[in-house]
């Protein structure tokens, strides 16, 4: 997968590339990548955690506090551990999901490998990922692994993001294609 240069010089591609770099000088990628995927994870599932990351009413001594008690919490690596805290110090924690995401294209981009995201209704049975894995890899044409996220609201099916391509067969968007021509608005 090649990186864009707009992703790498956006300000959270900056951020990522530096981390990446220390990573793979140190060869502490897969440690790194680890590390963030709690990370990941922990901002996923603790909306807490998002809103102290967006609110500009805590300072910087506040979040630099807090990230090294949840990396502390986490387990991170100290490459990690201090990326959080470069992130908090320089206000920057705004930056923290993407960064990630372009730290783990990074990844699979060295690893000769492609990363999707699937957003499907319902959570994905192991069968069902293994079976999309095997098709996005021989479309894309090298390895392919999944992050999955589950949203309801497509009442069905699935969207995948691989790369810049967006492949969308959700009922959602199927429903809104069909009440977009019966309205007369749809091409």
């Amino acid at each position: 997968m090649d990186i864009g240069s707009g992703m790498k010089a956006s300000l959270a591609g900056r951020y990522a590339t530096a981390l990446f770099e220390l990573a793979r000088d140190r060869s502490e990628i897969d440690t790194v990548e680890a590390s963030l995927s709690r990370v990941r994870a922990a901002l996923d599932q603790a909306p807490d955690l998002n809103a102290m990351i967006e609110s500009p009413a805590v300072s910087r001594e506040d979040a630099t506090r807090t990230m090294g008690k949840i990396a502390d919490e986490l387990k991170l690596d100290a490459l990690s551990k201090n990326f959080l805290g470069v992130l908090a110090k320089a206000g920057r924690l705004t930056q923290l999901g993407a960064a990630i995401r372009v730290f783990d294209a990074l990844v699979a981009a060295h690893k000769g490998e492609a990363r999707a995201t699937v957003t499907s209704a319902r959570a994905l049975t192991d069968a069902q990922a293994k079976t999309l894995e095997t098709k996005l890899s021989q479309r894309a044409g090298r390895t392919v692994s999944l992050d999955t996220k589950v949203d309801p609201s497509l009442l069905g099916g699935v969207r995948i993001q691989l790369g810049s391509e967006l492949i969308d067969a959700s009922v959602e968007t199927k429903l809104n294609s069909l009440a977009a021509k019966m309205a007369g608005t749809a091409q």
